[in-house]
C-alpha cells in the first residue's frame, strides 16, 4: 500500500467516527491525516510522517478547537413550557391553598396552583408570576404589583 492511501484510509475512517460521535475533536485528525496523505507524496519516512500527523493533529486542535466551540455554542433559550417561568399571569378563576384555579398567560388559559410559601388566596383579576411548572399546572404567588386588572 502506497503511504498517501493509508493516511487517505486514516483520514476516512477518522472522519466516520467523527460522524458517530457526539463531540468535534476527531475531525482535527482527519483533516491532518489528509494533510499529511498530500506531503506523503513528497516525504518518504514513515517516522517523519507520523510526526507530522502528530504535530499537526496538535497544533489544529489547540488553535481551531476553541473557536469551534465558539460556533457550535448551544443556545439555552427556553422553549415550549419552560418559556412560561419567570412571565406574569392574570387570575381568570381564584386561586386558593388546596384548590387549582385558571390563569391566562400569551393567551392561553392555564391551571395554577399556589407556591408552598404562599398562604392567602389570590382573586380573580389579581396578576401573579409563574415561578415553576409541575406537570401541567403552573406554580405560582402573588406578584409585585398585585394590582387588579
Amino acid at each position: 500500500m502506497i503511504a498517501w492511501q493509508f493516511w487517505l484510509i486514516i483520514a476516512g475512517v477518522c472522519l466516520v467516527l467523527e460522524i458517530l460521535t457526539v463531540g468535534f475533536l476527531i475531525f482535527w485528525f482527519a483533516l491532518a491525516a489528509l494533510i499529511v496523505s498530500f506531503l506523503s507524496i513528497f516525504i518518504h519516512s514513515v517516522i517523519a510522517q507520523t510526526a507530522i500527523f502528530i504535530v499537526l493533529s496538535a497544533i489544529l486542535i489547540f488553535f481551531t478547537r476553541p473557536l469551534a466551540k465558539k460556533v457550535n455554542k448551544s443556545d439555552n433559550t427556553a422553549t415550549n413550557s419552560n418559556r412560561l417561568i419567570g412571565k406574569t399571569a392574570i387570575v381568570k378563576k381564584k386561586i386558593q391553598n388546596h384548590n387549582n384555579g385558571q390563569v391566562k398567560v400569551d393567551g392561553e388559559l392555564w391551571t395554577a396552583t399556589l407556591s408552598e410559601d404562599c398562604k392567602d388566596s389570590i382573586e380573580e383579576g389579581s396578576t401573579v408570576e409563574i415561578i415553576s411548572i409541575d406537570g401541567v399546572k403552573l406554580v405560582v404567588k402573588p406578584s409585585k404589583s398585585t394590582s387588579k386588572v
